[in-house]
């Protein structure tokens, strides 16, 4: 075994793509020193493994290595959390506490999501990098700490620093070394490389038969998009796993759990199922995904209300498209209205007129998606005009 497969399974960085091999031969070049690494790449692509394998094979293996989400920790406690606080320092703080820095000292800190730190942090994050000097919250006295530094984020650093979000000599300062991890999307070879150390990591530690894949069934799924990356893909074979247990995977049960668009978009994603995570972590993981799905449905819910709008403002230019209202003159009480849910039946019936019928074609002219359409079209009861 070469030492870079050595290091792939060691620490879980698989695949054989260009960009796979240049990752780890930049990992061992800088693992034997001190120097700033800067992990970049979208959410899920696996910058948490190469921080730990710059440090498991440093000449810090034996130190701690700390792993900060700098996004997830709200701006009134950041500081306290990253450098300590003394007893008393704030309404709460009932004794001394060490920081994170600390508790890494003669290792390696890892800080992910560094691109959402408060600029006010970025200035103390800055001094300890090059001085390794800092002081806890309500302390007069400076602390030395011996620590390396990894970063990481799914941003754009210098678009950050142009819009005045990040510091500029931070982000410099940062990018010694850069570690660019590709989307999965971008690297497709390496895909059934990883689905099969997936399968084989899964069933060992669950004691779960897996009756095999079909090739219709890999195909899909390198064709597909992985919004999600490493992390998706890793979360799809966990949940096929145990839910068609001892099933072949076809092509078509792998649609079904992906909810597989020809696009290669995914729209509808099931939540996944987690294991060796406590409840506390799981409902937490779950609520963020339910959250993401909020979101993208206000998104759509805004895009609709905006063709909407201007779907009215062109019938009202035009008198004979647009009904008046009928009212009793008498009883002064409206008989017939033309409502903003009768417009927006229109405008999805038009849409779809226009595209005769082809759904994907017009949930795309209205910026919703093919689900959104669907449940819309049976809300409505709409259907397809006949021809005489």
């Amino acid at each position: 075994m070469s030492k870079r497969e050595e290091i792939q399974e060691k620490y879980g960085i698989y695949g054989e793509s260009q960009a796979i091999k240049e990752i780890i031969a930049v990992i061992e070049q800088v693992a034997p020193t001190d120097i700033t690494v800067l992990i970049t790449g979208e959410s899920g692509v696996g910058k948490e493994l190469v921080a730990r394998a710059i440090h498991g094979e440093s000449k810090r293996a034996n130190g701690p290595f700390v792993i900060v989400n700098s996004g997830a920790i709200p701006e009134g406690i950041l500081e306290s959390e990253l450098f300590g606080h003394e007893k008393g320092a704030f309404t709460g703080a009932i004794e001394t506490r060490k920081g994170y820095f600390e508790m890494a000292d003669g290792g390696t800190i890892f800080l992910d999501e560094i691109g959402d730190m408060p600029m006010t942090t970025q200035v103390k994050i800055l001094r300890v990098i090059e001085t390794g000097e800092f002081m806890r919250v309500g302390s007069s006295q400076l602390r030395k700490v011996d620590v390396r530094v990894i970063t990481a984020t799914n941003k754009n650093l210098e678009d950050e620093v142009k819009r005045g979000n990040f510091r500029e000599d931070l982000y410099y300062r940062l990018r010694s070394v850069n570690i660019y991890i590709p989307p999965l999307r971008e690297r497709r070879e390496d895909i059934p490389i990883l689905f099969e150390k997936f399968v084989a990591e899964f069933c060992q530690k669950n004691k779960v038969a897996f009756a095999g894949i079909t090739d219709d069934a890999m195909q899909v799924l390198i064709s597909y998009h992985w919004p999600g990356n490493v992390r998706e893909l890793k979360n799809f074979v966990e949940s096929i796993l145990v839910l068609e247990n001892g099933k072949i995977v076809d092509a078509n049960m792998v649609r079904k759990y992906l909810k597989y668009d020809l696009s290669g978009f995914d729209f509808t994603r099931n939540l996944p199922i987690r294991y060796g995570k406590t409840s506390e972590q799981a409902d937490r993981e779950l609520i963020y995904r339910a959250l993401i799905d909020i979101k993208g449905d206000l998104i759509e819910i805004k895009n609709l209300l905006d063709n909407l709008a201007t779907f009215i403002s062109k019938q009202i230019t035009s008198p004979l498209a647009l009904p008046e209202a009928k009212v009793d003159f008498k009883t002064g009480t409206v008989i017939e209205n033309f409502s903003l849910v009768d417009m927006e039946k229109r405008m999805i019936q038009a849409a779809l007129e226009r595209f005769n019928w082809n759904k994907r074609l017009a949930a795309r002219a209205l910026k919703i998606s093919e689900r959104t359409l669907y449940r819309k079209i049976k809300e409505y009861g709409l259907e397809r005009k006949r021809e005489n």
